[in-house]
């Protein structure tokens, strides 16, 4: 008689519970998931002039290599408008993940960097809706002739637990591209 007492007991509070933590909505948001990135075309106009240079990668990361992957050439002490365009060309058909960025700016930051530091400056020519910078537009202004490297960047800086991470600066995210442009400056 006291073992069903319990029995009954033990059930009564596990459905209780059960029921209490069913109806419990989730408080944490779930991190998005990083953009598929097979195309990285980088677009440096200066004096009506445009010349592309492009990373692709049909199979994504891991797999097969790269089918293209440029080496940047510009021309010393110049100026250039630089505009990017991503592309996920994994689906069929290919989806224009700029037009994504661009929505979700408030997630996304692009980084460049040069080595040596003096190959180029870059400044961004566009900003979300916390005026914090983009990357899909900037100014670049080449220094003396040199060789080096492009680390080309896309930080992914969605909210966690509906906060803003993103900051203007690098340090938060995660990377949706990481690319190492060999880099040229005659």
């Amino acid at each position: 008689m006291q073992r069903n007492r319990i029995l009954l007991l033990g059930s009564l509070t596990l459905g209780m519970l059960f029921s209490m933590t069913a109806c419990k909505k989730e408080s944490v948001d779930v991190e998005e998931e990083n953009e598929i990135i097979t195309t990285v075309k980088l677009n440096f106009t200066a004096g009506g002039t445009t010349q592309s240079f492009v990373f692709n990668d049909p199979d994504g990361d891991g797999g097969n290599a790269p089918l293209k992957f440029d080496n940047i050439s510009l021309k010393a002490n110049t100026t250039y408008t630089l505009t990017v365009e991503l592309m996920d060309e994994s689906k069929n058909p290919a989806q224009d993940i700029t037009k994504e960025v661009q929505t979700e700016s408030d997630e996304h930051l692009f980084v460049f960097t040069p080595s040596p530091s003096n190959l180029l400056t870059y400044t961004y020519g566009d900003k979300d809706a916390r005026n914090l910078p983009i990357g899909l537009t900037g100014t670049v202004k080449t220094g003396a002739a040199g060789s080096g490297k492009l680390k080309v960047q896309l930080r992914h800086q969605p909210p966690i637990n509906g906060k803003d991470v993103k900051d203007g600066t690098p340090t938060p995210g995660s990377d949706d591209v990481n690319l190492d442009f060999n880099l040229s400056v005659q």
